[in-house]
């Protein structure tokens, strides 16, 4: 046996890219996308993808393992561009839409982007983005995304000079052939996590990463061939959860929808017969809410992750016909990685149970090697009881090869063997795990990522502010929104109101992290070493119950 070692025959690179081309032979004529009238096979999303990826390296710049970055919505140039950007040997860097332009800048600067496919109803917004770049750094090359109200929208905009999105498709030949990885190791993504604008986390996954978690993401989910995939996730959210590539694999139906809107979303699941949707807890929510909420003829699977959803909320959208499926992952392992694997014991516990039962994180995927809790001191496994909490530590193929020129924080997460993810759980006896807190304080408002580090920064450069601290406060339509603690000067013959703080924070943060709930306080709470004690706050905040879905 010594003697048998690999050869090019079966170490050829794995990559989720040839995931296209097979759908292309095996579902040619079947449905890929699906977006207002327009409607495309796999077929011909295979050679629309070949002909952008031709004109992306036909590009002068754009060069092996450089970065194309996309700022698009769920649109099918978004999904289109999935394949195209690494077929044409580059890295492909999804940019969150829901950032302001600040950030947008800082990212596109630290990714050193050399193309950008903006949508138009952004374009204003990379405008003001790279007006932000210092005069000796050369911003990206605009490729401009057009839609369906286009020339309404662009009035007061100059696009004419533009290259636009569709000329890049049909200018070129569909004979191209595509850029294969010469390792599994080579870069394939760039996403960055939240906490950006200080010092940047871009995480970079490999070919062989995203080919794994992928097959994994549809075997853990059990999607059968055809399924009707309805886009309610962003796509820039970890490339969807991998999903972007594996509706390939079987052979689904891409529903895109430029923005979510429940009524919407009902009259799309009637529509097209969906069968599948992926989104944060504060989807459901939404969905339970709707006024146009009513029983489903058929079954729609739905995945959800993040902060666990409410049982209240479970119980509701699976009296409509949804089936929910709670998992657990991060932008550093590209998608699920955990999952609540239903057990058939379990269907004869009271509804109110189950739904407790479903908001646990679970089990690890077949991606994991191991998933165990451990004492983040010595490194042990805790105990198995539901009660002693520990950090998640992760190991698996769907790793991270690590942060973009951030060795530092590379080295902090993953060490000892093991990723640290910084999320603290509980192990329950039959070795189903359960989140209960985040070291790291990040609150997942809405499915978004906000670093209570960066929204205290904002505070604390208002001159009426002498300290801040930031944590989670339950909220009925978003699940968690942030809640300030503020200490103002003493000096001060008028103090501000709540008002005058959360618009100071509107102006210099997205929406999505300015606080919603403003406490002032004497003086906050410290340990004896002077730390700010959260736990304290995050008491206090929990005391207030949930913030009513008025103040939205």
């Amino acid at each position: 046996m010594d003697q048998l070692k690999p050869t090019s025959i079966n170490s050829s690179p794995l990559t989720p890219l040839t995931f296209l081309e097979r759908a292309a032979i095996a579902y040619g004529e079947s449905i890929s996308i699906v977006y207002n009238s327009t409607t495309y096979t796999w077929s011909e999303t295979f050679a629309r993808c070949l002909r952008l990826a031709s004109s992306i390296s036909s590009l002068i710049g754009i060069k092996k393992g450089q970065v194309v970055s996309v700022l698009a919505p769920n649109i099918p140039a978004t999904l289109e561009l999935q394949f195209a950007v690494p077929m044409a040997g580059a890295v492909l860097n999804n940019i969150n839409t829901r950032l302001d332009a600040k950030t947008v800048s800082v990212l596109l600067q630290h990714s050193e982007s050399k193309l950008l496919f903006v949508d138009y109803q952004l374009y204003t917004l990379v405008l003001q983005s790279i007006s932000l770049f210092p005069s000796e750094t050369n911003p990206p090359i605009l490729v401009l995304i057009e839609g369906e109200n286009t020339v309404s929208f662009s009035r007061n905009l100059d696009f004419d000079e533009l290259t636009t999105y569709e000329s890049m498709v049909v200018k070129r030949n569909s004979d191209f052939v595509w850029v294969r990885p010469e390792n599994d190791w080579d870069p394939m993504t760039l996403n960055y996590t939240s906490g950006t604008t200080s010092s940047p986390k871009g995480v970079v996954h490999s070919h062989r990463s995203l080919f794994i978690i992928t097959v994994d993401s549809l075997i853990d989910w059990s999607i059968p061939s055809h399924p009707v995939y309805l886009w309610t996730l962003p796509m820039f959210h970890s490339n969807g959860w991998s999903y972007t590539w594996g509706m390939a694999v079987v052979g689904g139906t891409n529903i895109c929808l430029r923005k979510f809107d429940a009524n919407v979303v009902f009259r799309a699941i009637t529509k097209y017969s969906v069968t599948h949707m992926c989104g944060a807890p504060v989807v459901l929510t939404m969905l339970a809410n709707s006024p146009c909420a009513k029983p489903l003829k058929n079954p729609v699977h739905f995945r959800t992750g993040g902060a666990p959803p409410p049982a209240t909320v479970v119980l509701r959208v699976e009296s409509l016909g949804f089936v929910v499926n709670h998992g657990y992952g991060m932008t550093e392992v590209a998608g699920v990685v955990v999952s609540c694997i239903w057990k058939p014991k379990w269907n004869k516990l009271p509804v109110n149970v189950k739904a407790k039962l479903k908001s646990r994180q679970g089990i690890r995927s077949l991606g994991m090697t191991e998933v165990d809790v451990v004492d983040p001191e010595f490194g042990v496994g805790v105990k198995r009881d539901g009660l002693t909490m520990g950090e998640i530590v992760l190991r698996g193929g769907c790793i991270m090869l690590g942060y973009l020129r951030n060795q530092e924080a590379t080295s902090k997460c993953m060490k000892n063997g093991w990723l640290y993810t910084g999320d603290i759980a509980v192990m329950h006896p039959d070795g189903y795990l359960e989140i209960k807190d985040r070291s790291k304080d990040i609150i997942i408002s809405g499915g978004e990522n906000v670093s209570s580090v960066e929204v205290e920064s904002v505070l604390y450069s208002n001159i009426f502010i002498n300290e801040a601290a930031v944590v989670a406060r339950p909220d009925e339509f978003w699940g968690e929104t942030p809640c300030a603690f503020v200490c103002l000067k003493m000096e001060l013959k008028q103090k501000p109101k709540e008002k005058e703080i959360i618009d100071f924070c509107r102006e210099r943060l997205p929406h999505y992290m300015i606080p919603k709930t403003v406490i002032f306080m004497d003086e906050l709470p410290k340990t004896a070493t002077g730390k700010i004690q959260k736990f304290s706050l995050r008491q206090i905040a929990n005391g207030m119950g949930s913030l009513p879905s008025s103040r939205m």
